[in-house]
């Protein structure tokens, strides 16, 4: 052996160690949950109408029905739809102040500082007013905004009414009974709301504006 220094063999690279990402969690938005909660309960109140009945004409579970009148449960446009319809008003009496019992409103212009909103913020869908708000409303309008790959659902849902729109921007994907359409900026559509719809906004980087019109017919 000479007299020369041992050489040391250089230490084998330590694996890079793997940092797990964390999930991003929207977070809740339980005031506008309890919002809507209270005005539907309000109206079920209103009406005088038991749990038991909505839930039996609505065919969601009384335990459903009571976390969402408590702000548990942030509820779907088409379960919102649904207990419009159920509770004889248009989805806008949901929107703004609770209702009074007699629906009355002589209210002729909204503001744009002022309009309700009603932002199902676990779909991407948010509704904002344009006509002043009344349970008694036949006709509204709205400013329906759609998140990236926002959507009502994969359900088809129906309810009272007609409605029709015009997209201001963006795209959106109407389906209706059994066809789906395609539409984008300065496409318009009309169609009876009990006939199965749904919509969506297919795009992952770009939000979709909506003008769109309901109209109850129903008593």
């Amino acid at each position: 052996m000479s007299g020369g220094k041992r050489m040391r063999k250089p230490a084998a690279a330590k694996p890079a160690r793997k940092v797990k990402a964390k999930a991003i969690v929207k977070p809740a938005e339980p005031a506008m949950d309890v919002a809507v909660g209270r005005r539907i309960r309000d109206l079920r109140r209103i009406r005088q109408f038991s749990l038991e009945t909505v839930a039996a004409r609505t065919e969601l579970s009384i335990g459903f029905l009571s976390q969402i009148e408590r702000g548990l449960s942030s509820p779907s446009l088409r379960v919102l739809a649904t207990l419009a319809d159920v509770l004889g008003v248009g989805i806008a009496a949901l929107f703004g102040a609770s209702p009074s019992s007699d629906g009355a409103s002589d209210q002729v212009v909204t503001r744009g500082l002022q309009r309700p909103e009603l932002k199902l913020w676990r779909t991407g869908v948010s509704k904002q007013l344009l006509s002043p708000a009344s349970a008694d409303n036949k006709l509204n309008l709205f400013l329906v905004h759609l998140e990236p790959g926002g959507s009502t659902g994969d359900e088809l849902y129906t309810h009272d009414g007609e409605e029709a729109g015009l997209v201001l921007e963006g795209e959106m994907m109407l389906t209706v009974d059994s066809e789906t359409w395609s539409l984008k900026t300065g496409d318009s559509f009309r169609f009876a709301s009990r006939r199965p719809h749904r919509f969506s906004n297919p795009a992952q980087d770009a939000k979709a504006v909506v003008l769109w019109v309901n109209c109850v017919t129903g008593a």
